[in-house]
């Protein structure tokens, strides 16, 4: 059997409480984790400093070229897990039997995370702005224009309270180590799969193994690493979102509210629209943030919200091994059966209906004993202020919403990922100045469409580093 330790800055540490991770349609066991807690998170982080020391023994280039060699072997090696090996095949196999993500959508995201790891020189490159590297490395130097700058790190490490709904989120925080930061993960109850597998790669490719913690447990675990860390990264729901609003050492990342707006110059050729748009609906199984949970136009609404509605219609639960899976199970039946009631309570609303009802060959929700899945749901809402027209779901749902183009932007509140398909610069210029817009596409980009050039939510660079004021007084002549 699996058993997979705590690691206390790259030392194993087996503790007397295990916690077991089972197929979520068997319930057969698949590992033993070892559990942490609070006490033993503030013990180690009095040594938090040394992780940065460890990394900063290394050149930075050094560490960007050690990360490209950790993205090979992450996506193609077999590599130790706990008390045995794992090969990307198994990985793939154990993460959709304790997630219910179908295997290919493991191994697609499994391809996104290793794509950021070997191309980690033009990631920083962007991200930094063009910076040299060399700055980050020793706290100062001159600009390629020949400005003298300093950045200080804000944190010796980057604790992290990491998710189990979809492993695509991992590539945040994958430039920490090339940018000297040691990492402190919490992993996900029931997805410790990846960080282990990348902290794994990362030790491989040469990166100090103490430079990396990772202590799976209880909430209170999170808790720990959420106050002893200085810079945080954590995900979770609206909750967590209002939670930690104004604290600065806290990155939080919540649902994306993401949507798909359609100009009043285009909106009468929807149709030439429809594959983006069905497409940034169920790509992922709709589990992630920049998933479409919403489509804005003035005209064609019900048009366009059939036309979805047909094509979704379509989509049935299969086997997690079927290479064409195109939905992810709920691992908890209960979780999914409350969202169905949520989706009902929410289609009584006046001007609400469910389009792709009439074309489902089932119920919305199929309950198992174990599991459960969501069927894709397009519901139309004559009102933007309806429930289903500002909700997200973990699986492919979608509201269309007629808005006046004037409207908008105001109306569709916060947004992760905003779409605008327009030809109107004027438009496109308020698109700009919209405060309440994250990432913004316009033209014909999936809102699932990710330059990873550019940040997804928040810079991590600026995060983790502060430019400040630095004056250097050259040695005096001898």
């Amino acid at each position: 059997m699996l058993e997979i330790p705590v690691i206390r800055w790259g030392k194993t540490y087996e503790s007397l409480d295990k916690a077991e991770v089972v197929h979520f349609e068997t319930g057969e066991k698949l590992a033993d984790i070892h559990q942490a807690n609070g006490g033993l998170v503030k013990m180690d982080m009095r040594k938090a400093k040394k992780a940065r020391e460890a990394l900063r023994q290394i050149d930075i280039h050094q560490l960007v070229e050690m990360c490209s060699k950790a993205g090979d072997l992450y996506l193609h090696a077999e590599l130790p897990i706990g008390n045995g090996t794992q090969t990307p095949e198994q990985f793939c196999k154990i993460q959709s039997a304790s997630t219910g993500l179908p295997e290919n959508m493991c191994a697609a995201n499994m391809h996104k995370i290793a794509f950021v790891l070997k191309n980690m020189g033009e990631i920083l490159d962007a991200l930094t702005r063009g910076l040299p590297l060399e700055i980050l490395q020793k706290g100062y130097g001159k600009e390629d224009r020949g400005v003298m700058v300093s950045y200080q790190a804000t944190s010796d490490v980057l604790g992290l309270v990491l998710p189990s709904n979809s492993p695509g989120v991992h590539t945040l925080w994958l430039p920490c180590i090339p940018m000297q930061i040691g990492l402190v993960l919490k992993p996900g109850s029931s997805e410790p799969w990846t960080p282990y597998r990348m902290a794994s790669a990362y030790i491989e490719a040469g990166i100090p193994k103490e430079a990396i913690s990772l202590y799976p447990g209880p909430h209170e675990v999170g808790s720990a690493v959420t106050e002893l860390c200085n810079r945080v990264m954590i995900f979770g729901g609206q909750a967590t979102v209002d939670q930690y609003a104004g604290n600065p050492n806290v990155q939080v990342h919540g649902p994306g509210f993401s949507k798909i707006l359609l100009g009043d110059d285009v909106v009468d050729q929807w149709e030439k629209y429809l594959d983006l748009m069905v497409d940034s609906v169920y790509i992922n199984g709709g589990r992630s943030c920049i998933n479409a949970s919403a489509i804005y136009a003035s005209r064609h609404t019900e048009e366009i919200a059939e036309a979805i509605a047909q094509r979704l219609a379509k989509v049935e639960p299969t086997a997690m091994n079927d290479p064409q899976a195109q939905l992810a199970a709920f691992t908890n039946p209960d979780v999914a059966q409350a969202m169905n009631e949520q989706i009902e309570d929410g289609l009584k609303e006046t001007g609400v209906t469910e389009v792709t009802a009439k074309y489902r060959q089932a119920d919305r929700l199929e309950k198992h004993e174990r599991h459960a899945f969501l069927r894709p749901t397009v519901v139309h809402c004559s009102d933007p202020s309806a429930t289903l027209a500002k909700a997200e779901y973990m699986f492919p749902f979608v509201a269309v919403v007629p808005c006046p183009q004037e409207k908008m932007i105001k109306t569709i509140g916060q947004t992760l990922v905003c779409t605008a398909l327009t030809e109107n610069e004027q438009w496109s210029a308020e698109l700009l100045d919209a405060r309440n817009i994250d990432r913004l596409n316009i033209g014909e980009i999936k809102t699932v469409q990710l330059n990873w050039l550019q940040p997804h939510e928040g810079n991590i660079v600026d995060f983790l580093y502060r430019n400040r004021a630095f004056q250097n007084e050259p040695p005096a002549a001898h």
